[in-house]
């Protein structure tokens, strides 16, 4: 196992540059002094909040390879300590990490490939006609036991999504959306449960999918209006982000997103997305 002095020193690689509260201040002092240094940091308490889980994975994963990896050879670990204590090695070492799992991930896709035919992922839900007429009609169902499951999740309360309620929420059986500051953020409740993060790029690549052609060649199910743009929805913790600014209220793109992308389109990119086996075309692959 990797030692207490392993521990310390990956800790002072990876957290070198963050701020540290003076010594000597009481317990009530220190608490204000990391509020103010949350406040402070470049991109507010989000952005720190983020940092620090970002940084906090990092050290699992070096613990990791110290005990039963290629760390275990001092030279590597002491050049993955001087990598880690610069922003810049840090970066790069998250990078070869995310590469790493899309290779694993890639492999074990073809070889569950080669072990059963392949076959286009169908709808991962349905949708019920009153909701989507309650959206359409602008009229937000609220909170529900859907937001409240997402709401309850330990990453999303330490993150702090939701620490501003939205401007509105309208539940559906699968998930649920927030509609505020001139976007609509998509909560698909089996992305959540599996792991969000893990499925960012996926839902990008649906979306170009359904957007410019399928694979058996049909139509494209229909381009998307003039005026709205998608995302992955990192900065909200969702699956995906349309951003449709001062036209958020235009009654013609509301109808658009509720009656042809949560009906006709979604729960297609949802089958897709989650579906660990299917692989998107790879010019359709997110970077």
């Amino acid at each position: 196992m990797a030692s207490d002095l392993d521990t310390v020193r990956v800790l002072r690689a990876l957290f070198n540059d963050m701020p540290r509260a003076p010594q000597g201040l009481s317990h009530l002092e220190t608490m204000a002094w990391i509020q103010q240094s949350m406040t402070d940091f470049e991109g507010g308490e989000m952005a720190y909040t983020i940092e620090h889980i970002t940084r906090n994975s990092m050290l699992d994963i070096v613990l990791r390879f110290r005990e039963d990896g290629h760390l275990q050879d001092d030279a590597a670990f002491d050049a993955t300590l001087r990598q880690l204590s610069t922003p810049e090695g840090r970066k790069a070492f998250m990078d070869q990490c995310i590469q790493a799992q899309k290779s694993v991930d890639a492999t074990a896709r073809l070889i569950n490939r080669a072990r059963r035919p392949l076959s286009e992922p169908g709808p991962l839900f349905g949708f019920e006609v009153g909701d989507i007429q309650r959206f359409v009609a602008a009229q937000p169902s609220g909170p529900g036991p859907m937001y409240t499951e997402f709401c309850a999740r330990e990453d999303v309360r330490q993150i702090g999504v939701f620490e501003r309620e939205p401007g509105s929420v309208h539940e559906f059986a699968w998930g649920f959306v927030t509609e505020d500051q001139g976007q609509w953020n998509v909560y698909i409740a089996e992305a959540w449960r599996r792991g969000t993060v893990g499925y960012f790029d996926r839902f990008l690549s649906a979306w170009k999918l359904e957007t410019t052609g399928l694979p058996d060649g049909a139509p494209v199910v229909s381009p998307a209006p003039q005026g709205l743009t998608l995302d992955v929805g990192i900065g909200s913790f969702s699956c995906l982000t349309l951003h449709a600014g001062r036209q958020l209220r235009d009654p013609a793109l509301r109808r658009w997103v509720g009656e042809v992308f949560f009906t006709r389109m979604l729960p297609y990119m949802a089958g897709r997305a989650l579906d660990d086996n299917y692989d998107f075309p790879v010019h359709l692959q997110a970077d």
